[in-house]
């Protein structure tokens, strides 16, 4: 596989959904977070169908069974993967990610986004940063966000007249139908503290003054609900479940990208979600 080195414009596709499947030289593991008790919680709903065709996944689960009664973020990814690869954006330049996604659900309740969705996340466990674009039958959002990640933190807070923590969820007024195919690109430039959003070739989200400098990234995809706990308890599976799918990830560094990607083995990257 290429790597990005020190080239103007330099490009890498990173898919190999198939390691998924085999095991060998895996470009995806489970996402995974440590808990306060030394155990280690697991994004993994056992009964997802994993298809995959050349560079291009698709994987559903009916219906959804992960739960988590006290941590949001774990009721949240009911099954997820994320890159055995970290992304190092430059430190003049921008870094873009760009890829394909789509939603089916099957029984998520019509115009709620948060009952059963499709995500690609690139995640700065660092910083507790997330990046995010949400698909579902209906809706598409996209995310930005700064998570107490279980294992992570504590984090410094720049700006003592903005929250420490946040996310906002902008929901598009783009079209979408059940299983429609977006072309989705997230670009981040470190030296501007900027992130922009693009689906279907619109700009549709920026954010600046970026609380904190993302030095590595991964790249996550979840099949997800996101629905509050509720006195203690989970109340995001009713039956409901989502096939989502992805295509190969085009990430591309200009500029000064004298950061390469590294190659890390699955115990390098943080064991969290």
């Amino acid at each position: 596989m290429a790597e990005v080195g020190e080239a103007t414009g330099s490009r890498l596709v990173y898919a190999d959904y198939g390691s998924i499947i085999t095991g060998d030289e895996p470009s995806w593991r489970y996402a995974s977070f440590p808990l306060p008790d030394g155990s280690v919680w697991h994004c993994r709903e056992p009964e997802t169908v994993v298809v995959v065709e050349g560079q291009r996944l698709r994987a559903g689960v009916v219906p959804f069974t992960q739960r988590h009664d006290r941590i949001q973020i774990l009721d949240n990814a009911k099954n997820m993967w994320f890159s055995t690869r970290l992304f190092r954006p430059p430190d003049r330049g921008t870094i873009t990610v760009e890829w394909e996604m789509s939603a089916r659900g099957i029984e998520t309740r019509p115009g709620d986004l948060y009952d059963g969705f499709v995500s690609v996340n690139l995640l700065d466990f660092a910083h507790g940063l997330a990046l995010d674009v949400f698909c579902s039958d209906d809706r598409i959002a996209t995310v930005y966000a700064r998570l107490p990640f279980p294992g992570t933190g504590p984090f410094e807070d720049p700006n003592p007249e903005r929250p420490k923590y946040f996310c906002h969820f902008h929901e598009l007024d783009l079209p979408t139908t059940s299983g429609q195919l977006h072309r989705c690109r997230i670009a981040y430039t470190k030296a501007a503290d900027e992130v922009v959003f693009w689906v279907d070739g619109h700009e549709v989200s920026r954010y600046r003054e970026v609380p904190a400098r993302i030095d590595a990234f991964l790249i996550a995809l979840g099949l997800m609900t996101e629905k509050p706990i509720e006195r203690g308890t989970s109340v995001s599976a009713h039956g409901q479940g989502v096939v989502g799918e992805w295509g190969p990830f085009t990430v591309t560094g200009d500029a000064d990208s004298s950061d390469e990607h590294a190659k890390l083995d699955p115990g390098d990257v943080p064991a969290r979600g």
